[in-house]
């Protein structure tokens, strides 16, 4: 009897090992400029993935409940790191998002998201119908995720505001929320956006410069035409692994944010697709776990894997949508395939949880009954 999903399993190692394939092929360059060791970067990333297999046997053991037992407690740690990480974090590009112990550099913004989302099921597990029925009921977790994205902006990271607001109105959809009450805060975080991007120039640089990235291609449309060029250049089947020319510090963050350039240069649309392909077949399952659980009546588990399905999608949509200049650059990973140690530990403890739940699900399933006296 199979208690796991085995397609889910070997679908994250398959993106975990091609992810970690394409981090070595594209941080050589930039390693051995600003570090002097071409394997600076892969050296990082695999000292990540033993972590997190060492840390994964820990983590598939947890119960479903303790997380929802602990989830008021893991969100008020993680607003505290917010704040921390504004009063002594590490600046990178005048971001405020690191937060260093040692070799470790944990960015509390991966933590939040995950944090935020198990809070939200909580709530829901618990306040369904005051949800549905009135305002207030509503606006209560959307207050928490306001607050914690007041912190993000501040580092700042607009890209993670948006996939924290993206999913939490999804879930709160999925819940059965009104939809006057989903019109009413959509106007306002419009308006808030609209707002903070013209209250900073460089936000406003990188809109026009999405708009027509070659008005200016040396200077705000640099990064997104150099993008593009990998892209073009990728045609159907790749230049070849290893074979990139952009990756020769010519595109900017070619291993974290704009992985996904390079894979298209090498790998090719094939690549992309089979890559694209895979998130999604992820992110499918967690939807799916999540809808089997909500009619086992497990109102927590079934939220808390639809959220993660969620936050997989839109996280992959903004990244690709950058990547391609269909949406305004935004600093935000590919999941399990970018290099980065927060979003590559937080994205697999997604994961853990996601196996767990449905591990339980199908324990559920096929308990034996019970003799009858």
């Amino acid at each position: 009897m199979i208690l796991y999903d085995r397609l889910l399993v070997w679908l994250t190692l398959a993106l975990c090992v091609t992810g970690l394939i394409m981090v070595i092929s594209t941080s050589i360059p930039i390693g051995k400029s600003l570090y002097k060791d071409p394997f600076f970067f892969a050296k990082r990333e695999v000292f990540y993935f033993i972590s997190i297999f060492l840390l994964s046997l820990f983590f598939l053991r947890i119960p479903v409940v303790f997380w929802k037992k602990y989830s008021n407690f893991i969100l008020i740690l993680s607003t505290l790191s917010l704040i921390f990480v504004l009063l002594l974090g590490k600046s990178v590009h005048g971001s405020y998002r690191w937060i260093s112990i040692g070799i470790l550099h944990i960015q509390p913004s991966e933590i939040c998201k995950i944090s935020s989302f198990l809070y939200i099921s909580n709530y829901l597990s618990r306040k369904i119908k005051e949800v549905n029925n009135n305002f207030w009921g509503f606006f209560k977790p959307m207050g928490i995720i306001t607050v914690q994205s007041a912190l993000l902006l501040a580092e700042p990271d607009l890209g993670t505001v948006v996939v924290l607001f993206l999913t939490t109105l999804s879930i709160l959809f999925l819940s059965g929320a009104k939809i006057k009450q989903f019109f009413s805060i959509i106007v306002i975080v419009l308006i808030i956006i609209i707002s903070l991007i013209l209250t900073k120039p460089y936000r406003i640089n990188r809109i026009l410069s999405f708009w027509n990235p070659w008005k200016d291609p040396f200077g705000n449309g640099y990064q997104l035409t150099q993008s593009l060029i990998a892209l073009g250049r990728g045609h159907f089947f790749g230049q070849g692994l290893g074979n990139s020319i952009q990756k020769l510090n010519y595109l900017p963050e070619a291993h974290s944010d704009f992985i996904f350039s390079i894979i298209g240069e090498e790998l090719g649309y094939v690549g992309c697709f089979l890559i694209l392909l895979g998130i999604f077949i992820i992110a499918f399952r967690a939807m799916y776990i999540g809808q089997k659980s909500l009619e086992k009546k497990e109102i927590f588990p079934g939220f808390l894997a639809c959220s993660i399905g969620l936050w997989f999608s839109f996280q992959t949509l903004i990244n690709i949508g950058a990547v391609t200049g269909i949406l305004p650059t935004k600093g935000l990973t590919l999941p399990l395939i970018s290099y980065g140690g927060s979003s590559l530990i937080v994205n697999l403890i997604a994961i853990c949880i996601l196996l767990r739940i449905d591990f339980e699900l199908r324990l559920s399933q096929n308990q034996a009954l019970p003799k009858e006296d």
